[in-house]
C-alpha cells in the first residue's frame, strides 16, 4: 500500500511537471527603442518647437507687463488712488491672462505629443507583438522598469475576483 502511494505521488508529479508549460519571458528596451526611432525624433523636435514658440509669446507678453508695472509703480504718486486703483486691477487681470496663456500652453502641447506619438507607440507596439508571437514569448518586460509591455500568458484576474468574492 506504501508502495502504491509512493507511486501515485511520483505519476502525479510527472504528470504535474508535464502538464505545466514554462513560461517564457523576454525584456525589452522601450525607451532605447523609442529614441532610436526616426518617427520619435521627429516628433519630439516638433513639440520643442511648438514649445518654445508658446513660451517666445509667453515672455513676450511678461516683458510688456512688466514694462507697464514699472511705469505704473513709477506714476502712481502723481494719480489719484481710483486711477491707482484701476491700474492695479488692470495688472492683476494680465497676470490672470498669463496663467491661462501658460496653462492653455501645457494643455496644447501634452495633445500635440499625444496626437504625434499615438502612431509611434502603435507602431511599436505592432511589431513587439509580432516579435513576441514569431518567437513564443508569453511575456515581454520593459527592461527599464517593471511595466509589463504585451502579455500571452493566462490570467488569473478572473480567480482572484472569484476568491475575494468579487464577481
Amino acid at each position: 500500500m506504501k508502495k502504491l502511494s509512493v507511486l501515485f505521488a511520483a505519476a502525479m508529479m510527472v504528470v504535474s511537471v508535464g502538464m505545466a508549460k514554462a513560461q517564457k519571458i523576454a525584456t525589452l528596451d522601450v525607451a532605447g527603442i523609442l529614441n532610436a526611432m526616426p518617427e520619435k525624433k521627429k516628433a519630439d523636435t516638433e513639440i520643442t518647437t511648438f514649445v518654445n514658440a508658446k513660451q517666445a509669446e509667453l515672455k513676450k507678453k511678461a516683458e510688456a507687463a512688466q514694462t507697464k508695472y514699472a511705469l505704473y509703480t513709477k506714476e502712481a504718486p502723481t494719480k489719484t488712488e481710483a486711477e491707482n486703483k484701476a491700474r492695479g486691477e488692470e495688472m492683476q487681470k494680465v497676470q490672470e491672462e498669463m496663467a491661462q496663456m501658460e496653462d492653455k500652453m501645457r494643455k496644447d502641447a501634452t495633445a500635440k505629443q499625444d496626437l504625434l506619438f499615438e502612431p509611434i507607440e502603435k507602431k511599436l507596439m505592432d511589431v513587439v507583438t509580432k516579435v513576441a508571437k514569431a518567437n513564443g514569448y508569453d511575456y515581454i518586460m520593459d527592461a527599464n522598469s517593471t511595466g509589463l509591455v504585451y502579455k500571452a500568458g493566462p490570467d488569473a484576474t478572473a480567480a482572484v475576483k472569484k476568491e475575494l468574492g468579487l464577481q
